[in-house]
């Protein structure tokens, strides 16, 4: 019987997204590679986990594919590592030799999975649209991120002090009191502050700092 391929317009058109496969087994590397590059994505594929850390760049969006055991850093060490930089490209964990606790450790690390061999084509293809369909996300979100950042960092010292203060809530007057400076001051900062940050509106102001706090709690290399 035939195997037809089921791929959604979302992967068709991921032309820069690359898939890594990790795996020490010659056979599984060429196969994966094969089933891969027949739905039209490009493929990387490394020995070692060593190699593939040694030459990961984390600009183009995609997902790689693990095997857990492997000779010298073994996969989950790899997810380690990945963390350790910063590095969330989405994993998807395919192993022989799966078992509980290895399962749990992996999906605690990030895995999008763990599938166990062998692994049909079908499920397997899913899962990998789904880790570039969430790199892409993940990159659009840290990009619109970055660019919120850049614009409270464009502030000055005191429009920073007032945004502290409008967001928590207090009003010009009130402002002004704790700065001893002017009404009409204060209003000028915030007018300042509305355009630089590029709102109309205090809730959406106070929605924006939000974001910027969490994007910074989340960026290990902003801790």
């Amino acid at each position: 019987m035939e195997t037809i391929i089921v791929v959604s317009d979302v992967m068709t058109i991921n032309q820069e997204a690359t898939v890594f496969v990790v795996d020490d087994d010659p056979a599984i590397r060429k196969s994966l590679r094969w089933l891969i590059e027949s739905v039209g994505l490009k493929v990387q594929t490394h020995e070692l986990a060593s190699e593939f850390l040694e030459s990961y760049s984390p600009d183009s969006p995609g997902c790689l594919v693990l095997d857990v055991r492997i000779p010298g850093m073994s996969g989950l060490e790899l997810q380690e590592k990945l963390r350790e930089r910063g590095y969330d490209i989405p994993v998807i964990i395919v192993s022989g030799y799966g078992d509980v606790p290895m399962a749990v450790r992996a999906m605690k690390a990030g895995a999008i999975d763990f599938l166990e061999k062998p692994v049909s084509d079908q499920v397997l293809l899913d899962y990998i649209q789904k880790g570039i369909e969430r790199d892409i996300k993940n990159k659009q979100a840290r990009l619109q991120n970055q660019e919120l950042i850049e614009r409270k960092e464009s502030l000055t010292r005191r429009e920073r002090e007032v945004m502290e203060y409008v967001v928590s809530g207090l009003s010009s007057r009130e402002i002004a009191d704790k700065l001893d400076v002017s009404f009409k001051t204060v209003e000028a900062h915030r007018a300042k502050i509305m355009k630089k940050m590029k709102v109309k509106s205090v809730p959406k102001l106070i929605q924006m700092d939000l974001q910027i706090q969490s994007s910074t709690s989340l960026d290990p290399k902003r801790r």
